[in-house]
């Protein structure tokens, strides 16, 4: 697969556009300087990988997913995945939905602009689109997360048939008792994507190893579909994916984890979580 070319047109913007992207740019400067002032210096460091061992006790099951395939499941709040990337060259993609109201979907979009990172890592979130947390990170080995490309579709592939993320989004969401109209942008995982300085995407195989792990504790009741198909811009010829392994177990949502302190605006997330579960235990 070819490298995405991000590159602006090849007219160059005038002086007033220049004037205008500059002013842009101080405004999203001092936003971005505002948002982060309460956030710690540093998130954690990457998990290391062979460590952060679960408790057979607090296992509630594990699953295999092969390469190209998906696999759906149900979480309560406080169960967490942790997701293997056993051999070190698959990508698995994410979708979430809130079980109460399905119309709530994860929100790659405000996950990257409420905390003011693109990158995903041990300590951060992911937000829905009525701006509350559907996931704390609270495991990661890697940090080689993507929330800006998206998951493959058929065209990736020449347009021949071979399995790939858009196409089984569509069947996990039938399986979830949802259609077309409810798959949404996903975030993919070990997907090491980063955007240059010439603003093209750039693929850095390095970043993803074999026994990498990522764990997505559950602050909401939600339904969940994985994917676990190459990324669009693995270079890989072959166009394939090796099995990963899945393990949901049991934790505890924190009240003081670095999931919560990170920024402000993440705090705020979890205030709002907090009023949708306070008010539906009054409604039950």
């Amino acid at each position: 697969m070819s490298e995405l070319n991000v590159s602006s047109s090849p007219h160059p913007p005038s002086a007033a556009q220049q004037a205008e992207i500059a002013a842009h740019r101080k405004r999203y400067d001092e936003l971005k300087a505002a948002g982060q002032g309460a956030a710690p210096r540093a998130l954690p460091q990457p998990t290391p990988r062979g460590s952060a061992a679960i408790a057979p006790a607090a296992v509630i099951h594990r699953e295999h997913v092969p390469g190209g395939w998906y696999w759906t499941t149900r979480l309560d709040r406080g169960d967490a995945l942790r997701i293997i990337n056993t051999d070190g060259a698959s990508c698995v993609s994410i979708q979430a939905w809130n079980r109460a109201d399905t119309s709530e979907r994860l929100n790659h979009a405000d996950t990257v602009k409420v905390q003011w990172a693109a990158s995903l890592r041990k300590g951060r979130v992911i937000l829905s689109d009525m701006g509350r947390v559907f996931f704390g990170i609270i495991e990661d080995t890697s940090g080689a997360h993507d929330t800006l490309v998206g998951g493959s579709t058929a065209a990736d592939f020449g347009g021949s048939f071979h399995r790939n993320t858009r196409d089984n989004f569509i069947l996990a969401a039938g399986k979830l008792g949802l259609d077309v109209r409810d798959v949404h942008p996903c975030v993919s995982f070990f997907a090491p994507v980063s955007v240059g300085a010439d603003g093209r995407f750039k693929w850095d195989a390095a970043r993803r190893q074999a026994g990498d792990f990522v764990d997505l504790r559950a602050e909401m009741e939600l339904l969940v579909a994985l994917s676990n198909c190459p990324h669009p811009l693995d270079p890989s010829p072959a166009g394939e994916s090796d099995a990963v392994e899945i393990i949901r177990y049991r934790t505890e949502p924190g009240s003081g984890d670095i999931c919560r302190a990170a920024s402000a605006e993440a705090a705020r997330a979890f205030e709002n979580n907090a009023f949708f579960l306070a008010q539906a235990a009054t409604e039950r």
